[in-house]
C-alpha cells in the first residue's frame, strides 16, 4: 500500500491563536509533529495542509513540505481531501495526523495503517484502554465501543456501555471502556466519499464526526494502543505537557 501522512494545521483557534509555530525547545509545535510522522517507515510521504501562509512558509523554511489549503474546511477530513488532490499522486491510504500533538508516538501510527491490512477496513482509528475511572463520565473523553471483530459499533461522550445493576465505581471491575484516540485513516476512494456526506442527526447530538461515517454505514476498523496521546487544545495544555515530558519550551 502507498499512504500518505497529512497534517492538518490552522492559525486561527480561539483558545490558542498561532498554535501550529509555538516554540517547543527551539521547535514549532507542527515540526514536531511532522518529525515524529516522518519516522513512521510506513508513511510513503508527509505533508502539512494548512490555510495560511506563515505555517505553510514556516514548514517550508524547516525542511518539510506543506500544501496551501482552503479557509472554508469544516474539518480535517475536508482539509485532508484537498490535500490529496493537491499532491496530483496516488495513494491508496491517508493518514490524517493531529498538528497539535508534538509528541505523538510514530507506533501509533503504524497501529493504525495495519488496521488496512484487514480488507474490511473503510476507515481505522485508535483507541486507548481506560483505566481512570474519572475517565468515564468526562464528555471530553469519547468512548469507543466495538465488535469482537474489532469494528466500531459506536462512539459516545457518554459512558458506554452502561451497566446496569452494577455500582458505578465497580463497572472497570466488570468490563472493559476503550477511550477514542484521533487519530485516523481512510481509504483514498472513502475519504472522497465520507467528504460528500451531510452532517447526520447522530453527528450533531454528540458532536462527533465519526457518527456521520457510522451512520452512512462505513466499517471502522480499530487498533488498541497502548500509547497515551497528549494534545494541545490551549497554552495550559501546553504547560502540563512540557512537565510530564520535562521540558521548558517558551
Amino acid at each position: 500500500m502507498k499512504v500518505i501522512g497529512i497534517i492538518p494545521a490552522r492559525y486561527a483557534s480561539t483558545r490558542f491563536p498561532g498554535k501550529p509555530l509555538v516554540d517547543i525547545e527551539g521547535t514549532s509545535m507542527i515540526m514536531r509533529v511532522y518529525q515524529q510522522a516522518s519516522k513512521t517507515s510506513l508513511l510513503n510521504e508527509v505533508i502539512v495542509a494548512t490555510d495560511d501562509k506563515r505555517i505553510f512558509d514556516h514548514v517550508l523554511q524547516h525542511g518539510g513540505k506543506a500544501i496551501m489549503t482552503s479557509v472554508d474546511h469544516h474539518s480535517g477530513t475536508d482539509r485532508c481531501l484537498e490535500a490529496l488532490q493537491k499532491t496530483g499522486k496516488s495513494f491508496d491510504i491517508v493518514v490524517n495526523i493531529q498538528g497539535d500533538e508534538p509528541f505523538i508516538a510514530p507506533e501509533q501510527i503504524e497501529e493504525l495503517i495495519h488496521c488496512f491490512d484487514d480488507a474490511a477496513a473503510e476507515i481505522a482509528t485508535l483507541t486507548r484502554r481506560i483505566e481512570d475511572p474519572n475517565m468515564l463520565n468526562d464528555p471530553n473523553k469519547v468512548k469507543a465501543v466495538k465488535s469482537n471483530k474489532d469494528f466500531a459499533l459506536y462512539f459516545s461522550r457518554q459512558c458506554i456501555p452502561f451497566q446496569k445493576n452494577i455500582p458505578e465505581s465497580d463497572w472497570l471491575k466488570h468490563q472493559s471502556y476503550f477511550l477514542h484516540v484521533g487519530l485516523y485513516g481512510y481509504r483514498s476512494h472513502i475519504l472522497h466519499e465520507i467528504s460528500q456526506l451531510p452532517v447526520s442527526p447522530l453527528e450533531k447530538s454528540e458532536s462527533l464526526e465519526q457518527l456521520r461515517w457510522l451512520e452512512n454505514g462505513y466499517k471502522i476498523k480499530i487498533a488498541e494502543t497502548k500509547h497515551s496521546s497528549y494534545g494541545v487544545d490551549s497554552p495550559e495544555d501546553l504547560k502540563s505537557l512540557l512537565i510530564t515530558f520535562g521540558k521548558k519550551g517558551s
